[in-house]
């Protein structure tokens, strides 16, 4: 009795393809932003890191994952043996490295 009817509806509840254009912009614009300032750099980045570890060869100094530093022994397809200090050598998984330090860029730990 005190409900009315809503006579706002419109007659047959025809969705036009414009209207889910509409709905579906903003979506596509969010994943196209994130694309752009996240995904794509973090991929260059990893891009990036893998190649300088693949090219690591004997005589590189290099930083593990665990924060070891120590000089490049030997190297083959999937592991390095690292000389931590004179006479102790380990064997690291390539993967595991995080950092191949430039000998020009260091500087002495004494300076």
């Amino acid at each position: 009795m005190f409900i009315t009817p809503a006579f706002a509806q419109t007659a047959g509840g025809q969705a036009s393809g414009a209207g889910i254009l509409v709905q579906m912009a903003p979506l596509v614009l969010i994943f196209v932003v994130f694309y752009f300032l996240l995904i794509r750099p973090q991929q260059k980045k990893l891009k990036e890191h893998k190649a300088k570890i693949d090219a690591v060869k004997k005589g590189d100094q290099v930083i593990t994952g665990g924060g070891l530093v120590g000089k490049v022994v030997r190297v083959d397809e999937i592991y390095a043996d690292i000389e931590l200090a004179p006479g102790l050598k380990v064997k690291a998984v390539k993967s595991t490295l995080t950092e191949v330090i430039d000998p020009t860029a260091a500087k002495p730990a004494n300076d």
